[in-house]
């Protein structure tokens, strides 16, 4: 399985260290772990983009106040 070496000063090791204690794991799952949420975070975000992109249009007819002026068809930015 493939691994890294990944450098840290003394005091972000420290830091990174005490963030593993605080989940009790160990240095090795916890920095596993953080790239895996940060891919998946990533994931949901782009997901969530695209959710809302396609219920745009259906959302701004049904609540057109909460347009920004600069959006609504004919609006100009604000003053």
């Amino acid at each position: 399985m493939p691994s890294l070496n990944v450098p840290f000063t003394d005091e972000e090791l420290e830091g990174v260290r005490a963030a593993a204690a605080a989940e009790g794991k160990s240095l090795k799952q916890y920095l596993h772990d953080l790239g895996v949420r940060e891919m998946q975070r990533k994931q949901f975000i782009a997901g969530a983009s695209s959710w809302s992109d396609r219920l745009r249009d259906e959302f701004d007819d049904a609540f057109p106040d909460e347009v920004p002026p600069s959006q609504r068809p004919g609006g100009s930015a604000a003053a």
